[in-house]
Parts: structure tokens; C-alpha cells; sequence
């Protein structure tokens, strides 16, 4: 059985199609902090104001955009039924650096206009074909090593502090200091909480699992190609190693373009649909 391997990287490419933004050259508090600079324990320890507030900003951005056609031609991928009339015999898994959970929800939306289709959506063998590996922006994890509570949080806003938050962080208003007592808590024992996104210096979810998808893939179809965190990186290049097919779905030419197999410029909506059989 053949296997297909999607990396979707956290590149432009899909997310200014849903309207989320990628922060760099993002105007108003985002040009004074660099944002990948807030994306570590130590800034959450040293300011947690600071740092709930950007992910705040993340989360509500994330709940006001919708899965464009490029996350449903791949949700559309992810079912048998629909995925072995295109390529007969064959396996699919989706590794996503993205957090904004667009994935997942264009999989309900599946779901939900293809009723004959929800069960096999919501199947284990569908479910678990995506792996999340930075963590997910909706998840909300206690910081009491002793309890560790994760729980699945699409409240806007998450606590009654931070509402409003996301305004005066897209302008040039002084930033706002939220007392800790005030940010979200565990609902289990009241400690602190936050965001369930892998942070820089913290291990990525499913690495053993996806080194042994990797290692049997014949095919890799990667979505955006700006991205320089490894390892999700250098999949493709070890995929193609191993004998596979690289596809590459970019907005703009970048760098590795030319050791790609396929190469499919424009933005993704368009270009996955139709080089996937599904429009």
C-alpha cells in the first residue's frame, strides 16, 4: 500500500487565505515584541499577561476565520471512501505545525454537508490520521505539574480579563497588565493555566509516530515552505531520500523549490483541490 504524507508548515501561504495572520510585519504591540520570542516557558513565566494576551489575540483571530477550500480538499483526502477512487490502495496522514485547529474543523464541515460521509469522519482511522504536532491553540493546560488538567476551550474570551485585549494589541494603545489571579485558571485545582501549543524548547507531540511514517512514505505533499523549525522541516528531504516523490504547494517560489519532484505555485485553496482530483 502506498503512502501519502502532507506537511502543512507554518507558512503564508494558507493562513492569510483565512484571514489569521503570521505576525511577522503585523502592525501595532507585534512590531515592538518579536513574536516567536513570546512563543517560550520563560517568557510565560516572566510575564504571563503578556503572553496570554498574544495567545488571547491568536485565539480570536483563529474562531473569526473559516477552513478555505485547501484544508477541506485535505480533510476530503483523509476518507478512504473518497481517497482510494483518486489513488487506489492507499494510506494518508497529516502532520500540522499549524495550531489554529482549521484542520480539524474542516473536517466537522465535512461532516457536516456530507452527512453519508460522518461516521467514516469521525472513524479512529480518520481521527488520528492528524497529528497535531505543535499542540493546539484551544487546548488550555494547568502549570500544577501535580495536576497537568488539559482540557479542549473555544470560549471568547477565555476569562473575562483578557476581553477587549485583542483590539488594543492590533494598535498602537499602551499594553494592559493583567494580574495573574485574573488569567485563566485550571478548573480542576485553580492553578494557572496555559495555552496547549508546543512551545520553542519543548518537545513536539508524535515524533517516534511520524519518523515511522516518514520512513514508509512514497509520497509527500508539503503546504508552505517558509518554515525553518525542525524537524517537520526536513520530512520532505527524507521522504525523497528514501526513494518517495516530493509535491510542493507554496504561494511564491522559495528556497528548495528546485529539489521538489512537483511544484505547484499560488495559493494553496486554489492549487490543492485541483492537483488532488477534488474540483
Amino acid at each position: 500500500m502506498s503512502l501519502t504524507l502532507a506537511t502543512a508548515l507554518r507558512a503564508h501561504n494558507t493562513r492569510v487565505f483565512t484571514g489569521i495572520p503570521t505576525f511577522r510585519g503585523a502592525g501595532g504591540l507585534w512590531r515592538k515584541y518579536d513574536s516567536m520570542g513570546l512563543a517560550t516557558p520563560e517568557a510565560f513565566h516572566a510575564n504571563p499577561s503578556r503572553v496570554w494576551q498574544f495567545y488571547h489575540y491568536r485565539r480570536e483571530k483563529a474562531l473569526s476565520a473559516q477552513p478555505n477550500p485547501g484544508h477541506l480538499a485535505l480533510a476530503m483526502f483523509s476518507i478512504p471512501s473518497i481517497r482510494h477512487k483518486i489513488a487506489p490502495n492507499s494510506g494518508f496522514a497529516l502532520i500540522t505545525q499549524n495550531v489554529d485547529g482549521l484542520s480539524r474543523r474542516a473536517l466537522e464541515m465535512v461532516a457536516n454537508t456530507h452527512p453519508e460521509l460522518t461516521d467514516e469522519v469521525r472513524s479512529p482511522a480518520v481521527q488520528t490520521s492528524m497529528l497535531e504536532m505543535h499542540g493546539r491553540l484551544f487546548d488550555v493546560v494547568c502549570t500544577n505539574r501535580a495536576c497537568g488538567h488539559r482540557e479542549h476551550n473555544t470560549k471568547s474570551p477565555i476569562c473575562p480579563a483578557l476581553a477587549g485585549t485583542e483590539k488594543v494589541f492590533s494598535s498602537d494603545e499602551p499594553e494592559p497588565h493583567i494580574d495573574e489571579a485574573d488569567l485563566p485558571r485550571c478548573t480542576k485545582c485553580g492553578s494557572l493555566a496555559r495555552p496547549g501549543v508546543v512551545w520553542f524548547g519543548e518537545t513536539p507531540w508524535y515524533l517516534d509516530e511520524i519518523d515511522d511514517l516518514v520512513s514508509r512514505a512514497d509520497m509527500c505533499i508539503v503546504v508552505g515552505t517558509s518554515s525553518t523549525v525542525y524537524p517537520a522541516a526536513g520530512y520532505a528531504y527524507e521522504v525523497r531520500e528514501n526513494g518517495g516523490k516530493v509535491a510542493v504547494f507554496n504561494l511564491e517560489r522559495s528556497e528548495g523549490d528546485q529539489e521538489a519532484d512537483y511544484l505547484f505555485l499560488g495559493p494553496a485553496e486554489v492549487t490543492l483541490p485541483k492537483a488532488l482530483g477534488l474540483q
